[in-house]
């Protein structure tokens, strides 16, 4: 996209018939739908860049989630890079996966797709009974901060019950290794100025996403204490690159200008985040799964801290709109109820097992907004409402806010004119 005089003040027009259609008017997104076969050829493959010597415990790997954004990059690179591994992808294809990730894999001997819900004891018994599974890399959450704040229970549900139940499998089944993949934000918002926190700072998470993945841990090192489960934690800083369904900011920033409208910036946009490319978190956790410790946990840190509003101006640089007409392409919004400055980690303890990021943000942002631009609007279906400013999603289901209230709204008033019937 060329230099672009003015944003298109036109949003998503809430009931429009965009895309699959739901109830009143929501869309619902087909993750197993694949975009064109001439189109999806001309999709590069990414993975990551490292190698190393077999495993020899290490040989049926399954990996929740595998069909979602870091997951997938991590599947592709095992099956590609390491021939004589099995890879399991486990996924129940939420409205943010799609099998278009994994779709170059079908046709190899050594990855499989199975689909399934990491809350259901049965499914993840027979998935590990059939493919004879010994070693589990845990991706599968509810990840989206923002939807946190109105459907809590679902993130508890997923993050905190699921990994209880694939614990409680993997124990029964016995596993070599179990590495579990949380965040950064569950140690909760470091002042500026103050020292990155390591592997043994307090956990302080402070928004209903963080803090299911905080409990999740605990649930993680409940087992590895009373039952000598071998895992391994995992916690990452934020990470972006091709294939990150468009909710997260810089994809979503990217197809809002890709379509022309303005960027929805929520509050003041201070807050920092620290970024890594996904090339980088794989190669991360390749040297872990081959060099990590069982009982450790390791933060995979980058230095990249950037700010939202910085964030909107790498962005209109890179689609060409001049630095003095950049207010004319953000429209501020309500902030989170509670929104973390920062969050800033202490990466040591994994360099000293040979890793660094690689990718400067700079080039890793020019990589993801030019796969955004060829494959944004495709790769998962209609993704209109996915760009509006706070929607509401439900399975595959998605609304704008504004449709979401008047669904909740008229469906209060139906049952109050039942129960007035009664």
């Amino acid at each position: 996209m060329s230099a672009v005089q003015s944003p298109d003040s036109t949003h998503f027009v809430p009931g429009s018939t965009n895309g699959a259609k739901g109830r009143r008017g929501s869309t619902v997104l087909n993750p197993k739908s694949y975009v064109k076969k001439e189109l999806w050829e001309q999709a590069p493959i990414f993975t990551g860049s490292t190698r190393f010597d077999r495993l020899h415990d290490a040989n049926n790997i399954l990996i929740t989630g595998g069909a979602g954004f870091i997951a997938c990059w991590f599947v592709r690179h095992l099956v590609l890079a390491y021939p004589h591994y099995n890879v399991v992808s486990f996924d129940k294809l939420d409205y943010c996966a799609t099998l278009n990730n994994t779709r170059m894999l079908d046709d190899r001997p050594n990855f499989a797709f199975e689909q399934g819900d990491i809350t259901s004891p049965a499914d993840l018994k027979r998935v590990l009974r059939k493919h004879k599974i010994d070693t589990i890399f845990h991706f599968a959450a509810q990840s989206h901060v923002d939807l946190s704040f109105g459907n809590s229970y679902e993130f508890t549900h997923t993050n905190v019950y699921g990994t209880h139940v694939l614990l409680e499998r993997a124990r029964e089944h016995g596993v070599n290794r179990f590495i579990h993949i949380s965040t950064d934000e569950v140690y909760g918002d470091v002042p500026v100025g103050a020292a990155d926190l390591s592997e043994t700072s307090i956990l302080a998470p402070t928004n209903p996403y963080s803090a299911s993945k905080a409990a999740a841990e605990m649930m993680v090192s409940a087992y590895r204490s009373s039952f000598k489960l071998p895992l391994i934690t995992v916690r990452a800083n934020n990470v972006y690159g091709p294939h990150q369904f468009p909710e997260k900011i810089i994809p979503k920033f990217t197809m809002l200008l890709q379509r022309k409208q303005k960027l929805l910036l929520h509050g003041d946009g201070s807050p920092t985040r620290r970024y890594l490319y996904a090339g980088d978190i794989v190669d991360a956790l390749d040297t872990i799964l081959h060099k990590g410790t069982l009982g450790q946990i390791y933060n995979i840190a980058s230095k990249d801290e950037i700010s939202n509003m910085e964030i909107c101006h790498r962005l209109l640089h890179l689609f060409g709109i001049p630095a003095p007409d950049s207010a004319l392409w953000l429209q501020r919004t309500e902030d989170r109820p509670f929104n973390d400055q920062r969050y800033a980690t202490d990466g040591s303890k994994l360099a000293a097992l040979g890793w660094q990021p690689k990718m400067g943000f700079d080039e890793g942002l020019g990589i993801t907004v030019g796969w955004y631009r060829r494959f944004g609007e495709v790769w998962w279906g209609d993704i209109g409402r996915v760009l509006t400013s706070f929607p509401v999603v439900a399975g595959n289901e998605i609304w704008t806010r504004e449709e979401h209230d008047e669904l909740s709204s008229s469906d209060t008033e139906v049952s109050l004119e039942e129960e007035n019937e009664v």
